[in-house]
């Protein structure tokens, strides 16, 4: 990709040649306005962990190339719906946070987003937390000029609020669609922001926010969701045996992250690769092609430039020179994840547990029965 003269091309093209646009609503209206200005795009971020997770990787992916077409970033630290919490895709409430959590969380959130875009040079990127706004209205207020403007029947329908209503969906989780939707409102008035991007689980919050300032300005406005990086099994990746996938190497060490994606299924490598790396699409092509034993050339490219980009390249030296060396006896191991154990005869499953490979006995067991690891 760095043969590209970004400024050249239109976002629009970018996207579509790596498929990285799921649904848009005014599809021909967007098209034609990236291709004659450049605007304020923005992507939220509920700081509810210390640390993002892969499924904030390809948003963060598509927002970096719409940087690089000359557009300017907005990223928005939602400090103020952090106390709501997103229930798109939850069957149970969020856990409500305090204000000194929400507040390191922000901290790390912003290092970790700068991996991806740039707070420097000709349009640099723009930190803002809605908790500025939020946390000050006047709830009367609020639901008087903005509520009339939402559809209780239409809101219920919604995918994101469907697994919640199963086990009974909150007025205050109710109201997370409102606050994001004037999340951009906001940002169209002050910052003339005009496209919001996200994943596609977030598609009915974020047509929300596009019908309310289009209600209320008679304006253009957008939004523009990403796909989902899904398995072979249709569910989501980005599970370890562990847990989910960090971006943090305190919570996903770079070995298990490179492993993570030198992992993946033969099925997967197209997605991973247009996805998450700016490889070029022939590039891209060819890699996947590739068949039988020669496609874990394919793999290993795949966890050193996502390794890279999120870790660094020594880091991801690293991690592929541990992994040459475990598997293929050549490279080092001193780079190699160890765990002291101070006894001799802990047992099988106590040892997986205090090296973190599984985070229970009963999980432990699962992975011997299924195979993935054996003992003599």
């Amino acid at each position: 990709m760095q043969n590209i003269d970004f400024k050249a091309v239109s976002i629009y093209d970018v996207l579509k040649q790596r498929d990285l646009i799921k649904q848009i609503p005014f599809e021909d209206e967007f098209r034609e306005m990236v291709k004659k200005e450049k605007t304020k795009v923005y992507l939220g971020i509920d700081p509810t962990a210390d640390s993002i997770h892969i499924g904030h990787f390809i948003p963060l992916m598509m927002m970096s190339y719409f940087q690089k077409c000359g557009h300017t970033p907005i990223i928005l630290i939602g400090g103020g719906t952090a106390f709501i919490g997103d229930p798109s895709g939850k069957t149970d409430m969020r856990k409500m946070l305090s204000k000194e959590d929400i507040s390191k969380n922000v901290d790390n959130i912003i290092k970790q987003v700068s991996k991806f875009i740039s707070f420097e040079g000709e349009n640099p990127a723009i930190i803002v937390n809605n908790g500025d706004w939020i946390l000050d209205l006047n709830y009367m207020d609020f639901i008087r000029t903005y509520g009339i403007h939402f559809n209780v029947n239409r809101m219920l329908d919604a995918e994101c609020f469907k697994q919640r209503m199963e086990k009974g969906l909150t007025f205050f989780e109710l109201n997370y669609m409102l606050m994001q939707s004037y999340d951009f409102l906001h940002l169209f008035e002050e910052y003339g922001c005009k496209v919001q991007i996200g994943g596609d689980d977030q598609w009915s919050n974020m047509l929300a926010g596009v019908d309310l300032i289009r209600k209320i300005h008679k304006n253009g406005s957008f939004c523009v969701t990403c796909p989902l990086l899904l398995n072979s099994e249709g569910k989501k990746m980005g599970k370890t045996v562990s847990g989910a996938l960090w971006l943090d190497a305190n919570k996903t060490s770079p070995y298990e992250f490179y492993q993570y994606w030198r992992n993946i299924a033969d099925s997967e490598v197209y997605d991973v690769l247009r996805m998450l790396t700016y490889l070029p699409m022939t590039e891209v092509k060819r890699l996947s092609s590739l068949k039988d034993e020669k496609i874990n050339e394919a793999k290993e490219i795949a966890a050193f430039e996502i390794t890279k980009l999120i870790h660094g390249e020594d880091e991801a030296k690293k991690a592929q020179e541990s992994a040459k060396a475990l598997f293929n006896g050549s490279g080092s191991l001193d780079n190699m994840p160890t765990v002291q154990l101070d006894s001799e005869n802990i047992s099988i499953l106590d040892a997986i547990i205090l090296t973190k490979i599984a985070p229970s006995k009963g999980q432990a067991r699962t992975l011997i029965l299924q195979g993935r690891y054996s003992f003599k």
